[in-house]
């Protein structure tokens, strides 16, 4: 029964709206988090990274660049680890010095999507300045997405490589399609809030995602973007174009994503996830819970 029923009576009398009471387990229930581990299948490096944190048997997701020639491999990966939820990572860049990668369709499938030697733009200003075609992005993006459903994994979600697929109201729209003729959800479209460990320095990672779980967020599902790699020769020689700031050569993209790895790693992140003070969720049940993807809401 409500307490002091003649004054809520009154009140309401009044026009004073009287909000119920929150249930005591909402007030404390713990926060919710879903990690989604970006770029697996870029190379070897990443893909056993990846492997490490799914032998934990920690639930999470991962979004995968079925563009990339080591998707194969990482396939076969998450075969073996089901509480892993799959993504597919839609790329419209190739990023790294280097080691580049092209479209699915090929240069001559998708010709305003390259650059002169066949690969995908390294940017997203590069991208956004040249003449792309809205009909080869669809098509590119839909081959991805074809590749994805072929490798028989379960595809709950999609995002994109570097925000490109999403960085226009166009170019939005034709990713809001493609999710839509492939029936899956689109990551930061279920009222996610959202953290990105990419810029944080080094020796902070672990260290800064302790004091945001900490504080994090119980009305909403707290979505943290994490990359990893284990550090090997051909991590130690990758050079992003973009972020001067991922290559200081006291650190660079291998030291990033190698204390992201040990970040995810720590007993401090299972100790939370054991007991309790964190409730590790995933797309899938994200997505299922909350409708299916037809209940997408494109974020403001």
């Amino acid at each position: 029964m409500t307490p002091f029923p003649r004054l809520r009576r009154a009140l309401l009398v009044l026009g004073v709206v009287v909000a119920p009471a929150r249930p005591l387990a909402a007030q404390t229930a713990a926060p919710e988090v879903l990690f989604r581990l970006d770029d697996i299948g870029m190379n070897h490096s990443v893909n056993m990274a990846v492997a490490k944190v799914a032998a934990t048997g920690m639930p999470f997701s991962v979004s995968v660049l079925f563009a990339c020639p080591w998707y194969q491999e990482a396939v076969e990966i998450l075969r073996k680890n089901p509480q892993v939820t799959v993504g597919v990572h839609l790329a419209l860049n190739s990023e790294w010095r280097s080691y580049r990668w092209g479209p699915v369709l090929g240069a001559g499938g998708v010709p305003s999507l390259v650059d002169s030697v066949g690969y995908l733009r390294p940017s997203v200003d590069e991208f956004l300045a040249s003449k792309y075609d809205l009909g080869e992005v669809e098509r590119e993006l839909s081959a991805q997405m074809d590749r994805a459903m072929r490798s028989g994994l379960k595809i709950a979600y999609a995002d994109t490589h570097m925000g490109t697929a999403g960085a226009t109201p166009q170019l939005r729209e034709v990713l809001e399609r493609v999710a839509k003729k492939y029936g899956v959800g689109l990551s930061t479209y279920f009222g996610e809030s959202y953290k990105s460990m990419w810029g944080v320095a080094v020796a902070s990672k672990k260290s800064e995602l302790l004091s945001f779980l900490a504080n994090a967020r119980r009305d909403q599902v707290n979505l943290i973007e994490v990359h990893v790699a284990e550090r090997t020769p051909e991590m130690e020689v990758i050079f992003d174009m973009n972020a001067p700031e991922q290559n200081d050569p006291s650190a660079g993209v291998v030291a990033h994503r190698k204390a992201e790895l040990e970040m995810m790693l720590s007993p401090e992140l299972a100790e939370l996830a054991r007991s309790g003070k964190i409730k590790l969720v995933t797309y899938r049940q994200l997505i299922d819970r909350t409708g299916g993807p037809a209940a997408m809401k494109r974020p403001r």
